[in-house]
């Protein structure tokens, strides 16, 4: 037995709610080209997303602490692999297309500049006055112009929902200009997915990293409702914390508000009576969240977050560094652009030289960033 396209987009038809995107429905590609034999539309550009340089390095980017500071922390890409999980498993319940969810998950953090916000804010200020940055319009820049795998176009030529999925990505963290991708709508039941998987995923995961690391302790969590939940099961009180405890609080915490999110979800979707894509996306709200009490239990967790670790010293003197490299490589480069590679060099009369840098810093994982901020500045490593 085999399915071709044809077939899976059948099934797909069968299983997808009407109000999901379906790959067979989909406004196509910017440039034209036959479709796979044995894969949707969604499923290559997923597969397309997987081999750019650009993912690959997300595994040397910082999620919260710096790459070197061990091996068993975030990095940019565990994080996505991780909202990519968490999305699928939210697509699946509410009859979303998890291939759409996949691929636009697989993207969302591409456009990353090394040290994680910290680097995001840094090349914004360094922008001011040459367009700014921002690290989701990057990602939409990397798969329609930055990254060249193949000689009929630039970029990856991705679908339209995936691109629409890209530039809509926001959290609170997070917003783009929409204005190419119909701005009056809101985005769709996957692009909507990516985003709570995005904050649901991050939040639990910095909690295990925090816990990790011991800039947060049990004891400081005491009275956290969301912890108190998670917790309770599996953690004995004036006892330690071990690692089997920490991975079973984590575990629970995500099936909690993975739970809590579908459940909601689907409320919201049934009582706002859509029955079709552009009834979803047309409405004044975004379907997919929490409800009014799972949202103040997770902001309540967020806060505590923000202030015990975000900004826990050892990582605030991590950020001023970061914030030191990027700042002195710019001015570095934009002084004698002549010490960037060849082919950044033949960019600068399209793109300016400060978009140039911009592009080159921002393609940096943590490490090589660290690497040349030493050959530039430190006198003690003549090349």
């Amino acid at each position: 037995m085999q399915f071709d396209r044809l077939a899976l987009e059948k099934i797909e038809d069968q299983i997808l709610a009407p109000y999901a995107v379906h790959a067979n429905c989909s406004k196509g590609r910017l440039y034209s080209e036959p479709e796979p034999d044995y894969r949707t539309c969604f499923q290559r550009d997923r597969d397309r997303i997987l081999h750019t340089s650009a993912f690959r390095r997300l595994e040397y980017k910082t999620q919260v602490f710096v790459n070197f500071e061990g091996d068993y922390y975030r990095t940019r890409l565990t994080h996505t692999l991780e909202v990519t999980q968490v999305g699928r498993t939210i697509a699946r319940s509410l009859g979303a297309n998890e291939d759409l969810t996949e691929a636009i998950c697989m993207a969302h953090d591409m456009g990353h500049p090394p040290f994680g916000h910290s680097g995001e804010a840094t090349l914004n200020a360094l922008m001011k006055g040459f367009g700014g940055f921002n690290h989701n319009h990057h990602s939409f820049r990397i798969v329609t112009e930055i990254e060249r795998r193949y000689p009929q176009f630039p970029g990856l030529n991705l679908s339209w929902e995936v691109l629409e999925g890209i530039i809509k990505h926001e959290t609170e963290y997070d917003k783009s200009d929409v204005s190419s991708f119909y701005p009056d709508l809101r985005g769709h039941l996957e692009a909507q997915i990516t985003n709570v998987a995005d904050e649901l995923a991050y939040t639990s995961h910095d909690l295990d990293d925090g816990l990790r690391s011991s800039l947060i302790t049990p004891e400081m969590l005491a009275g956290i409702e969301l912890w108190e939940m998670a917790s309770r099961p599996f953690l004995v009180p004036g006892t330690p914390l071990d690692d089997l405890a920490r991975h079973q609080i984590i575990r629970e915490l995500i099936g909690i508000e993975v739970s809590a999110m579908i459940k909601s979800t689907a409320e919201r979707i049934e009582s706002s009576g859509v029955k079709t894509l552009r009834e979803l996306q047309s409405l004044p709200y975004n379907v997919v969240g929490f409800d009014e009490e799972m949202k103040k239990a997770n902001r309540v967790l967020k806060d505590f977050l923000f202030k015990n670790m975000y900004r826990h010293y050892r990582v605030v003197r991590m950020q001023k560094k970061a914030e030191k490299v990027l700042t002195d490589l710019f001015a570095a480069y934009l002084a004698e652009p002549t010490m960037l590679p060849d082919h950044f060099q033949q960019l600068i009369p399209e793109k300016g030289k400060e978009r140039t840098i911009c592009d080159y810093l921002a393609g940096m994982t943590d490490r090589f960033a660290i690497e040349e901020y030493q050959k530039l500045f430190d006198p003690s490593l003549l090349p």
